[in-house]
């Protein structure tokens, strides 16, 4: 049969392909930016023939429904990174948190350590041959589809076509429904004046010729702003945003200098304006894989001179990093952030930077602390961390003693706790 015949073939409604959705049935949705909204918006209003639906994804960037109090009784959200819609779900039991790296989300997939029955996902128009692109949401969302029993997918002209191994054939689509439905954008944060301080310090750190993986935020974007004097960098990172669209345009980003998918820009996932989705259309410089190559380490430490650029919530004296737990409350999730700093770690001439505000709270709470919270979760060790960055500039961990580590981190603390720092400190530690 020809494609175009089995692609009609499986046309239907978002009302008609929810149906497929029985109780009980664990159900995989697309990533971040890449969420079918309207298939979720369907289920969500057939939501009284259901009982127990796990819902499971990562970022959500819709509005999330499934999470509300209301619809507890049809639906559990198993969250993979607890964001703005689904961390009260979460604090509140009528959702649960499943912790792991990013780089394996893929095998619970593929290896049934949680089998999936139905993926929803948001493709691009099939090309020529019949295949359609899962443009701005490969990551784990194509090995889900393919391990699923059914998949059903949101089929719109505006999702980028999106090339490397980013795609599926119609013939392995169970329900499609065409749309002209837009990924979600994500406008660029406001940068602040101490996003600009720590910007400039991350990017003292960066030279010609690396390869960087950047993360979402204040603090990657205004870096990014004082990159313009730098050449031939590259990418291989899990995400990136718009403002790698301008260094590329302004030659600071080539990947010339890349001994590793020697230049191209290499992704797993997209979140940004319309600005980014053209520029990454059909574009051979963007390769896409699925998040097990992307960000598994061995991959990463393949790239020469690699830099991991992420964020933390608290980092005690010693250099541990607790990145995604508030206390016992789950905030994020590890993400890629072990993965790339681990892999920039093994890379010949590599570097990591774990980046961040000095403070919390409006000022009165301070983010480097003599000892984490209570129940806060490690996401980086100690052993692991190269760079520690705050607006009061760079502290090496990198072959420093327990008490240099200590003496280089209050010295990047905000002046305010510096003096109590020093003392709880002194008061743990015996000796030099």
């Amino acid at each position: 049969m020809d494609w175009k015949e089995t692609y009609n073939s499986k046309l239907t409604t978002a009302q008609e392909a929810v149906k497929q959705i029985k109780s009980g049935d664990r159900v995989v949705v697309g990533h971040a930016s890449g969420s079918p909204e309207i298939l979720l918006k369907a289920m969500v209003a057939n939501k009284e023939a259901y009982e127990n639906v796990e819902i499971v994804h990562m970022v959500s960037m819709g509005p999330s429904e499934y999470c509300l109090p209301e619809n507890s009784a049809h639906f559990i959200h198993n969250s993979l990174f607890a964001g703005a819609t689904s961390r009260k779900a979460i604090h509140e039991g009528r959702a649960i948190f499943t912790a792991s790296h990013f780089s394996q989300i893929p095998r619970l997939f593929t290896e049934k350590i949680l089998p999936v029955d139905v993926t929803l996902c948001m493709l691009s128009a099939p090309d020529e041959h019949g295949y359609c692109s899962f443009g701005i949401s490969v990551d784990y969302t194509k090995p889900a589809a393919e391990s699923s029993k059914i998949v059903i997918a949101e089929v719109t002209p505006n999702m980028p076509r999106t090339l490397g191994d980013a795609f599926i054939h119609v013939s392995d689509i169970d329900y499609i429904v065409e749309c002209d439905s837009r990924p979600i954008e994500m406008q660029p944060p406001k940068i602040g004046p101490i996003d600009e301080a720590i910007g400039g310090y991350c990017a003292e750190l960066i030279r010609d010729g690396d390869c960087l993986q950047l993360g979402i935020g204040a603090v990657p974007d205004s870096m990014l702003g004082f990159l313009n004097e730098k050449r031939d960098l590259g990418i291989h990172t899990e995400m990136f945003s718009d403002g790698v669209v301008d260094l590329v345009n302004n030659g600071v980003i080539t990947c010339a200098k890349k001994n590793f998918h020697t230049n191209k820009m290499v992704a797993t996932f997209f979140m940004g304006t319309e600005k980014l989705y053209r520029f990454i259309h059909n574009n051979p410089q963007v390769e896409m894989f699925t998040v097990d190559y992307t960000n598994n380490p061995a991959v990463i430490a393949r790239n020469d001179n690699m830099v991991s650029i992420n964020s933390s919530l608290q980092v005690d004296l010693t250099g541990q990093a607790a990145s995604e737990t508030i206390g016992y409350k789950q905030f994020s999730a590890t993400g890629g952030q072990a993965d790339f700093v681990r892999g920039a770690a093994w890379s010949k001439g590599g570097r990591s930077i774990i980046a961040f505000h000095s403070t919390a709270a409006k000022g009165k709470l301070s983010r480097i602390v003599s000892h984490l919270d209570e129940g806060a979760i490690v996401t980086t060790t100690r052993t692991d961390v190269h760079y520690i960055v705050t607006e009061y500039g760079i502290a090496e961990m990198r072959g420093k003693s327990v008490h240099q580590r200590a003496e280089a981190l209050i010295s990047i603390a905000h002046p305010d706790f510096r003096s109590d720092l020093r003392k709880e400190f002194s008061g743990m530690y015996n000796g030099k």
